[in-house]
């Protein structure tokens, strides 16, 4: 669910992130106290909240919320911080520290938080945008000493010239909206997190070549049959019932052979590792919400906002599955978080 205004002070040049979450205290009347810009009011009552429950994440997390609308980064850097300490497995808050540390221009540390959402998190697609904002930042304060030092440096001007085209076009196209976000993980982890935007330097994919084929992301999917979209949604509503009885065997059946793997690992290293965390011992439920469907001859694209439950741990996020149809059957490509 996306409430604006709740970091419209802070840089808005990292991407926004939306995401839910839900752990052991209901936050709901901070969160609300936020929404409606009772900032203060919200401070103390997460700080009453957390008398109860110090290590709740998702009030600190709020918590770190209400002190950078107040304007107290110093404090709110902190507050992201102890998360990072204690659930170091967790992107948002790395995420976090990125926005605030950008915000003080301090974009070293920023592109480092950034680094370590996406080690964490390789499928993070919200860091891996920050970061190339990030990197745009960089390079516009690299060029600007390189023509400090070599007024004549045509390369540099020229580059330079390229990178502030970027940031004009970006802030043109109104990339200032700014999200309220609770952490988003692939994994069941307590935590969460929130991030803004700033026109800077987005990058935006080519256009497919005319002879390539597009993805379900790039294009408008031909009319399909109400009889392939009933099979897309058949496959997906069976991959998170697996997930769900952790049938480990059918829950990997349901990847491609060709699955982009997330961080480029072997493709037996993710499933050893999802096999463990699949077939942990405790009870999961995964229950999926507003599914729609996109066909397009042997590719599907389908979205959803998938809510995860386990014996001490629920998390909501959005969620992208790219498929295939391969032998009749509808199997995943891609698995995207937060796109």
């Amino acid at each position: 669910m996306k409430i604006r205004s709740f970091l419209h002070q802070a840089v808005p040049f990292l991407a926004a992130a939306c995401f839910s979450l839900t752990v052991y205290a209901n936050p709901a009347d901070v969160q609300l106290l936020l929404k409606q810009g009772q900032f203060s009011k919200a401070l103390d009552s997460a700080d009453r909240l957390l008398a109860a429950q110090p290590k709740d994440p998702q009030l600190r997390f709020l918590r770190g919320v209400a002190l950078t609308e107040l304007g107290r980064p110093t404090e709110a850097i902190a507050a992201f911080q102890a998360l990072t300490t204690d659930f170091p497995e967790l992107p948002e808050p790395y995420n976090n520290l990125a926005v605030l540390y950008a915000q003080q221009k301090q974009f070293d540390k920023a592109k480092s938080a950034l680094e370590m959402a996406i080690r964490t998190h390789p499928a993070y697609a919200t860091a891996h945008e920050n970061l190339g904002d990030v990197y745009a930042r960089l390079a516009n304060e690299a060029y600007n000493k390189a023509l400090q030092i070599d007024s004549a440096n045509v390369g540099a001007q020229t580059k330079l010239a390229l990178i502030r085209e970027l940031i004009t076009a970006s802030s043109k196209s109104g990339a200032t909206a700014v999200a309220a976000a609770r952490p988003q993980t692939v994994e069941p982890a307590p935590a969460a997190s929130t991030a803004a935007r700033e026109p800077v330097a987005t990058v935006k994919a080519e256009a497919p070549a005319a002879s390539a084929r597009p993805t379900p992301s790039q294009v408008v999917a031909a009319p399909a049959s109400a009889e392939d979209e009933q099979a897309v949604q058949k496959a997906v509503r069976s991959w998170a019932s697996a997930w769900s009885r952790k049938d480990v065997r059918a829950y990997l059946a349901s990847y491609d052979r060709d699955f982009k793997t997330p961080g480029g690992r072997s493709r037996k290293a993710w499933e050893d590792e999802r096999s463990q965390r699949v077939g942990k011992p405790g009870t999961i439920s995964v229950e999926l919400e507003n599914l729609s469907v996109k066909v397009d001859g042997d590719r599907a694209e389908a979205r959803f906002r998938q809510h995860y439950n386990s014996n001490n741990f629920d998390a909501s996020t959005t969620k992208r599955l790219l498929l295939i149809k391969r032998s009749n059957q509808w199997r995943i490509q891609q698995e995207i978080v937060g796109g």
